[in-house]
């Protein structure tokens, strides 16, 4: 028995196809800076294809880089299914990834304390 239900081994696939469209510099919108592709939610149904995102950058960035990539949907949608081989052609959404800003944030608070008390 696999570990890994269809919704997640096709958000994988997903995943690796917009990380090889990034790579390969096909999206030229200059509004879209330097991102990485942090994970790809699929409905149960493989309809809706979540990506998210993250970036580094001023919030200004982050809204231009939205928009670019809102802009850039049917070009990947179209690349993501001839890629993958899927029946139906989930519907690309792009989600700014909080959590990785947040880990950062974690991380150098736990830096402040282990300095202040010499762990």
């Amino acid at each position: 028995m696999t570990t890994h239900s269809r919704p997640e081994r096709v958000g994988q696939e997903i995943q690796a196809a917009i990380g090889q469209i990034l790579a390969r510099g096909e999206l030229r919108d200059p509004r879209i800076g330097f991102i990485t592709i942090t994970g790809v939610k699929v409905s149960p149904d493989l309809r809706v294809a979540r990506v998210f995102y993250s970036m580094i950058g001023t919030e200004k960035e982050r809204e231009e880089t939205q928009k670019g990539l809102d802009a850039a949907k049917g070009y990947v949608r179209r690349e993501v299914t001839s890629a993958v081989n899927l029946r139906v052609s989930p519907e690309i959404f792009f989600s700014f990834d909080e959590s990785v800003g947040e880990g950062d944030k974690i991380d150098r608070l736990l830096r402040e304390v282990r300095e202040k008390e010499g762990w």
